[in-house]
């Protein structure tokens, strides 16, 4: 299958998508049609293996790719997480939890970035490559530490990761900054996500920083949701999801389901759609914000207007303004319309705010919907959901089960099985998490998780209870307009 870019001008394999990460115009790689999963080969997953679906349904994007070599590279990453990788967990009638933060650092950005590291190494070997290859990544939070363990000692690869000073957790900053591995760098930077972000993007689509990168022997590649071998592993899950239900007896094959979708930089939302474009049986995708609600006001309004206060916020992994995967849903509702897509990133560039017309607003409407929740309410509903069921989420799968809430309380007839998909363990943010179901404030992280483990009784992951003990080795801040000076520095390290 080819790839384009939703700015045009690109048309390449699967494999020099994912390698490259974003088209040489700045646009973002997307199938160039979609495949389609049809009732029998549905019906032929029931029975598969997490590890065999994620194959299945990855090679139909990806099939430069040799499927055995693909099915053991998926087996390899999945036999990493505890237990079953995407757990269904039902609270209500109709109502469940998708649990995507069972890998190996607790979030769901391990569902695919314990695979990337294959799709590059391989996507290397099939365009021939022999640079090595340096990956960059903007992070709020989770991917930063997903990338970092997934691409740890790799050979042939360094990564660097730049996330907001103050903008993430106590937990994901100790996660990043106390990383092992020989080929991995952490840089904070004075700003928030958008501002990394920005800074990451300008790098990758200059060609004075390519030149200078490639006379120090690396080609550049991302690991965040803008290459699309991050987002082909997200579409798996809600496959899964969807076969779970119907092979535990909770609906018939064909029977349509509802999403509420955490999502700041509309990756985890996106992966959805393209599940449902690919014949998934979903009804609606219900797009669930913080404070930091601009994704809700687009959906409402048609106009994507930056010109707002950011906000910190208890679920940092959502603290985002500009959400990058929003441009791959522009160009498939334009009608695939390359250089309308361009000029609205453009104005989105120059003038912070780019409309859409009442058309395309409609076509989203048709499957989308939007929702926010302030601060109070995530407690609000943490602490419910504990209450009455005894179960415990995180703050950003606090934001979609309130999202979910509001839609059940306004369409009271509905009867449509909604599953509520969970970013993280909670004890990835154990204070707020804490004070959301028993009202008390600590200041320490791990007095946090202590306490959360007293009053819940929930495992704690290793990996977070070690993290007590492991040594800082990454502290630097820089200003963004020195983030290449940094990335110059950690190639040229010995």
């Amino acid at each position: 299958m080819n790839f384009i870019s939703t700015r045009g001008g690109e048309k390449v394999g699967g494999a020099k998508a994912i390698v490259q990460g974003l088209s040489s115009n700045g646009g973002l790689f997307v199938p160039e049609k979609f495949p389609v999963v049809d009732a029998a080969e549905l019906e032929e997953m029931l029975s598969m293996s997490y590890a065999e679906r994620a194959a299945k349904i990855i090679h139909k994007y990806l099939d430069e790719y040799d499927y055995d070599g693909l099915l053991k590279a998926c087996e390899a990453a999945y036999s990493r997480f505890e237990g079953d990788p995407a757990p269904l967990v039902k609270i209500d009638d109709g109502v469940y939890i998708l649990e995507l933060f069972h890998g190996p650092t607790c979030a769901f950005k391990d569902m695919a970035l314990t695979l990337l590291p294959y799709l590059l190494k391989e996507g290397c070997r099939i365009m021939g490559i022999k640079e090595d290859i340096l990956i960059l990544v903007a992070t709020s939070g989770d991917t930063g530490k997903a990338a970092l363990e997934g691409f740890r000692d790799a050979e042939g690869v360094k990564i660097m990761v730049f996330y907001p000073n103050d903008g993430v957790s106590k937990m994901q900053k100790l996660q990043m900054c106390t990383q092992d591995g020989s080929n991995v760098n952490v840089v904070a930077v004075k700003g928030n996500f958008d501002d990394c972000q920005t800074a990451v993007k300008g790098i990758f689509n200059s060609a004075e920083c390519a030149a200078e990168l490639k006379k120090r022997g690396y080609l550049l590649s991302s690991a965040n949701s803008i290459n699309f071998g991050r987002l082909v592993p997200q579409v798996v899950y809600y496959f899964s999801a969807y076969l779970d239900l119907v092979s535990s007896g909770q609906i018939e094959q064909g029977t349509q389901i509802d999403f509420s979708v955490p999502t700041g930089n509309f990756g985890n939302i996106l992966a959805a759609y393209y599940a449902k474009l690919m014949g998934l049986p979903v009804r609606r995708l219900h797009c669930a914000s913080n404070m930091n609600n601009i994704l809700t006001d687009f959906l409402a309004k048609g106009e994507y207007d930056t010109r707002r206060e950011f906000y910190k916020t208890t679920s940092p992994s959502m603290d985002i303004l500009i959400s990058s995967n929003l441009e791959r849903l522009l160009f498939e509702v334009s009608g695939r319309d390359a250089a309308l897509t361009a000029q609205r990133m453009q104005a989105l560039k120059t003038d912070k705010v780019y409309r859409i017309t009442p058309e395309e607003q409609a076509r989203i409407a048709q499957t989308f919907d939007g929702g926010w929740a302030d601060e109070d309410e995530v407690v609000e509903t943490v602490y419910d959901v504990f209450c009455d069921t005894g179960y415990t989420m995180d703050t950003h799968t606090g934001c979609a089960m309130k999202v979910a809430v509001d839609w059940f309380e306004k369409n009271k007839k509905d009867t449509t099985d909604m599953i509520v998909v969970s970013t993280a363990n909670p004890y990835k943010f154990p204070q707020d998490v804490l004070y959301a179901v028993t009202g008390n404030d600590v200041r320490d992280s791990f007095k946090g998780i202590k306490r959360l483990h007293a009053a819940t009784a929930m495992k704690v992951p290793p990996s977070l209870a070690a993290l007590k003990d492991k040594p800082v080795r990454f502290d630097k801040t820089v200003t963004a307009d020195k983030m290449f000076d940094e990335v110059l520095s950690f190639v040229s390290a010995k």
